[in-house]
């Protein structure tokens, strides 16, 4: 029989997920995801989730409380008689009644090889510290912090180039796919699960606004990976002198190439751009108020020549 479910998820990434169960022909029985944000030109209206949106369009009922940690919240929750919990993204913290509520618990989809990155922001971390590869996890939550047993796991290659944005839409459709077919052992009773290793656990922080600014001091590798994990959100950033007046740009996409001199200095008219060790030519940026822009379309509208220091 199809499994009643309740969905807990916010953003985007989680929106093919909740698709696929329903597609599936599991019960939704609610959804959860975070409140409306203000958003709009002028920040007074209110947008509500990636996931808010699906659950409406698929008629499932809605629910986007504050926290689940007051006691009528967790009642309501368990009154809702659901043999699980899919958690993808939600952004809130699961307390142990709510852990407990559903029959055969609460399984979460992870964008990490676990134990590696734990936490808020894996994809931009894996990206940023080089790793080769990654992939996404199927989990049974627990208490702790992405600590619980793993009953699926499948691995991506991290491109030389790929970029935060890149990964998260192949790992959006991976999650949906994997989480399908563990509800599916779920339901047939095969589902098994795996402790994580004790040894090799990292921790994903979330990104501060102060790691985005480019420090070309640092060697090329670390510069590149830096670019392409932040990308497309939050952005890296450095300030250039286009048309003689300093302007922030947004560091889109990087590529690795040759080249000595001044960090932060431009060693070609091709945006190739001296480190500490090594050299990184951008191939897309973002000037303030502008849509992104490949390398050479910004240079054909931005005075900016060999020889230009970037900061």
């Amino acid at each position: 029989m199809p499994l009643r479910v309740v969905f807990m998820g916010t953003p985007d990434f989680s929106v093919p997920t909740l698709r696929a169960l329903a597609e599936a022909g599991h019960e939704i029985a609610a959804v959860y995801t975070q409140p409306p944000r203000a958003g709009g030109r002028r920040g007074l209206e209110l947008t509500p989730s990636p996931v808010q949106r699906e659950a409406e369009r698929l008629g499932v009922p809605v629910r986007a409380p504050l926290s689940l940690k007051d006691e009528a919240e967790q009642q309501a929750f368990r009154a809702l008689g659901a043999d699980v919990a899919v958690v993808v993204a939600y952004g809130l913290i699961l307390p142990r009644p709510v852990l407990q509520a559903p029959r055969l618990g609460c399984l979460n989809g992870h964008a990490s090889l676990l134990p590696r990155w734990r936490g808020a922001a894996p994809i931009q971390r894996a990206i940023m510290a080089g790793d080769a590869e990654t992939g996404m996890m199927v989990m049974k939550m627990d208490e702790g912090l992405d600590t619980g047993p793993v009953a699926l796991v499948e691995k991506i290659a991290i491109d030389a180039d790929m970029t935060s944005g890149d990964l998260h839409d192949r790992l959006m459709a991976m999650c949906a796919s994997l989480m399908a077919e563990a509800l599916a052992g779920l339901e047939a009773g095969t589902l098994s699960f795996v402790p994580q290793p004790a040894e090799g656990a990292t921790y994903a922080a979330k990104i501060a606004k102060s790691e985005a600014r480019v420090d070309w001091s640092r060697p090329a590798a670390q510069v590149h990976n830096l670019i392409r994990g932040l990308s497309p959100f939050p952005g890296a950033w450095c300030e250039a002198p286009v048309s003689g007046r300093a302007e922030r740009l947004k560091l889109l996409r990087s590529t690795l190439a040759e080249g000595a001199g001044a960090p932060g200095g431009l060693l070609d008219d091709r945006l190739t751009v001296a480190c500490g060790k090594g050299a990184v030519r951008l191939v897309e940026v973002q000037r303030a108020g502008a849509r992104p822009a490949a390398a050479q379309d910004f240079l054909r509208g931005a005075k900016i020549e060999k020889g230009t220091m970037l900061s």
